[in-house]
């Protein structure tokens, strides 16, 4: 979940940084949520100035109903740039207000109608990603809850072809919280199954809410186990987005609050493992950490690329020397 900027310390990357990337991309996709202030467009920049090769932003206010707008003009200049700057995977994070898996019906048709709009924004946009979270099923059996969510969920993309738009579905974890859907990994390779074959969809796994929801990703040990159990579960090869947070909270909390990298409870060496892990080469790596102070999130998209270990050159294989 991206953290805003504290009141009275907004700072403009666009007013603070030249028009030039910040520091050369790494081996790896990493990135952070940009605002789009300005225009949706004007995150491409935000992105490429932060020395970012993959960016995550809202298409619209996250926290009201009232659909947002795109021009035909702003998508455009907004394709342009990501070519222009090779900015890959663009995901869309979902309104935080949308929740499919509860049951009352004025608020499922508010997370279906706003669902859809989201989905056909980021059609719009070209995105790669439109990540949600997948509710509370407050008042209900957790298959309930699953249940109406992949129900929601189908009826909110019907009509639309995602797979021809390049778009997929990617379900988020989150920090386990009582009555929150996807605080474990088997729920969200539960909902994913029951998508399937309905619309591309795929995970976002975000550190901040496994640590928390109580999977040890911090001892050498506990990261093993806990990617053995995604793997089984959620299958590596369908998480294609990490959201790289560091928690203010402590393991097995279940409370969501994001830290800078490498300032929280997970630590430095969580995140260089995960960056460097073999298994994750595919991913994108998206931070959401909080803005307490102006380039705060430059320093976490360097901090992360920092992580990166350089690539290693091909070795030169000596000429044979030919037989006598």
């Amino acid at each position: 979940m991206p953290h805003h900027v504290r009141k009275g310390t907004v700072k403009d990357v666009l007013k603070l940084l030249p028009p030039k990337p910040a520091s050369p991309p790494t081996s790896r996709r990493v990135g952070i949520h940009c605002s789009t202030s300005g225009g949706v467009e004007t995150a491409a920049e935000r992105a490429w100035r932060l020395g970012c090769n993959a960016l995550q932003i809202f298409s619209s206010s996250p926290r009201q109903w009232s659909p947002y707008d795109l021009g035909k003009q702003q998508c455009a200049v907004m394709s342009s740039l990501r070519e222009k700057y090779d900015l890959k995977p663009l995901a869309i994070h979902a309104n935080y207000l949308i929740n499919v898996a509860g049951s009352q019906t004025d608020f499922r048709r508010k997370a279906v109608a706003a669902f859809r709009g989201e989905v056909e924004r980021a059609l719009a946009l070209c995105a790669d990603y439109v990540v949600l979270h997948p509710g509370s099923f407050r008042g209900l059996t957790r298959d309930e809850g699953l249940a109406n969510a992949s129900s929601a969920i189908e009826e909110a993309v019907r009509g639309f072809d995602l797979a021809n738009g390049g778009l997929t579905l990617l379900i988020e974890n989150t920090a386990g919280a009582e009555f929150s859907l996807g605080g474990k990994f088997d729920q969200v390779a539960a909902l994913c199954e029951r998508l399937r074959a309905h619309m591309p969809v795929a995970a976002c796994i975000d550190t901040c809410h496994t640590w928390v929801s109580g999977y040890d990703i911090v001892s050498n040990s506990g990261y093993a186990a806990t990617m053995k159990l995604l793997d089984e579960t959620v299958g590596l090869k369908n998480v294609r987005l990490w959201h790289c947070n560091d928690a203010k909270s402590a393991f097995g909390s279940k409370l969501d609050r994001h830290q800078h990298i490498g300032q929280g409870t997970i630590g430095l060496e969580t995140f260089r493992r995960l960056l460097n892990d073999p298994r994750t080469a595919d991913a994108a790596f998206l931070a959401e950490t909080p803005v307490d102070e102006p380039l705060d999130d430059l320093k976490n998209v360097n901090t992360l690329k920092s992580l990166v270990a350089p690539a290693k050159p091909l070795r030169r294989m000596s000429p044979r020397k030919s037989r006598p």
